[in-house]
C-alpha cells in the first residue's frame, strides 16, 4: 500500500482524488495536510512515500503580488526540502500551462518558458528551484495540466456551465483547447505514483476542445437546446486579438501531442493510458455532478 500525502486540504483536485481512490479501491493510503497551520511543520512526513503538492495561490483579484511569490514558491520549495529530509521518496508538484504565458497558439517541445503572471512566474520559479532537489532518492514529478474540469469544478467551465443553463444561443467559433477532465487527471497521477516517473508532465485529454462544441454538450447534458450561430470569421479574429477575456474562451490554445505526458504516449517504458474518458462523456458526467467509477 503507497502511503500518500496531499498538502491542500480543500484542494478541488485533491478532494476528487481521494474519491476516485475509494471509489476504484486503489491501494493507497491518503491524509490531507493544511500549511496555513503552522504546525504543519512539525508532521511527520517519513512515514509516505509520496507527497502531492497543491497547496497554491491560483488567480485572484485584490491579492498582492508577494503572495503568490510566498506561497506558490517559497511554501512550495519549503515543503519539498522537508519532504527530502525526511526521506519521502517522491514529490509531486502541481504546476500550470501559465508557465509559457501563451493566451493563444500551439505549445510544443520547442516553446519558451515566458510566464506573464504572478501566478506563472511564481509556478515557474517553485519549478526550478524543487528540481534541483531531485536525486535517486527524491524523484520530483512535475506536472503542467491546462484547465482541469469534472463535478463541481470552479473557474472558466463553471462560468461557461452557468452561461449555457440561461441562454438558448451561442456563437460557433472553431477554436480548440487543451483541457483535462479531473477523472483522467487522477489516472495519470495513479501512473506517476505507480511508476515513481520523475520529470516533467503535460497531461491533457486526447481531444482537443471546441469552446462553441462545450456549450452546446453542457446544454444537452441539461435537456436544452442550443442553437450554434455562424458569425463568421472576421469579427471574432478581431476579437480574439485585442479582447484578452475572449482570447482566454475562444482563442486557440493546445498542447502538441510530442510533448511528455501525452495520452497514449510513452515514458522510460511506461505508456499513458490515462483517457478513460472521452469528451462527451466527461461533460455529461460534471453536468449531473455525479461520481462514477470506472
Amino acid at each position: 500500500m503507497k502511503q500518500i500525502l496531499i498538502t491542500g486540504k480543500n484542494s478541488y483536485i485533491g478532494q476528487t482524488f481521494i474519491n476516485w481512490v475509494k471509489a476504484n479501491n486503489v491501494d493507497y493510503k491518503i491524509d490531507t495536510i493544511d500549511l496555513k497551520n503552522p504546525d504543519w511543520k512539525k508532521h511527520d512526513f517519513s512515514i509516505y512515500d509520496c507527497l502531492i503538492h497543491l497547496a497554491a495561490i491560483v488567480h485572484k483579484k485584490g491579492q498582492e503580488e508577494d503572495i503568490y511569490y510566498r506561497i506558490n514558491r517559497d511554501l512550495a520549495v519549503e515543503t519539498a526540502k522537508k519532504a527530502k529530509n525526511e526521506g519521502v521518496k517522491q514529490f509531486i508538484f502541481l504546476s500550470t500551462m501559465s508557465v509559457f504565458g501563451m493566451n493563444q497558439g500551439v505549445i510544443n517541445k520547442e516553446t519558451k518558458l515566458l510566464p506573464k503572471t504572478s501566478y506563472g512566474k511564481s509556478k515557474l520559479e517553485a519549478e526550478k528551484e524543487i528540481r534541483k532537489l531531485g536525486d535517486e532518492q527524491f524523484i520530483v514529478s512535475i506536472l503542467r495540466p491546462p484547465m482541469v474540469y469534472g463535478p463541481n469544478a470552479s473557474g472558466n467551465y463553471s462560468h461557461l456551465s452557468k452561461l449555457a443553463k440561461k441562454i438558448n444561443i451561442f456563437p460557433k467559433i472553431n477554436n480548440q483547447r487543451s483541457m483535462l477532465f479531473v477523472f483522467n487527471l487522477h489516472q495519470f497521477l495513479r501512473i506517476i505514483i505507480d511508476n515513481q516517473l520523475s520529470g516533467t508532465f503535460h497531461p491533457k485529454n486526447i481531444q482537443h476542445i471546441n469552446t462553441s462544441q462545450l456549450v452546446y454538450e453542457i446544454a444537452k447534458a441539461h435537456n436544452k437546446s442550443m442553437h450554434l450561430i455562424n458569425i463568421g470569421k472576421v469579427i471574432p479574429q478581431l476579437l480574439i486579438k485585442n479582447i484578452t477575456i475572449f482570447s482566454k474562451v475562444f482563442g486557440t490554445l493546445v498542447y502538441d501531442g510530442s510533448l511528455s505526458g501525452s495520452p497514449n504516449g510513452e515514458y522510460d517504458g511506461v505508456k499513458f493510458n490515462y483517457n478513460n474518458y472521452g469528451f462527451k462523456d466527461s461533460i455529461a458526467i460534471s453536468e449531473r455532478r455525479k461520481f462514477i467509477n470506472d
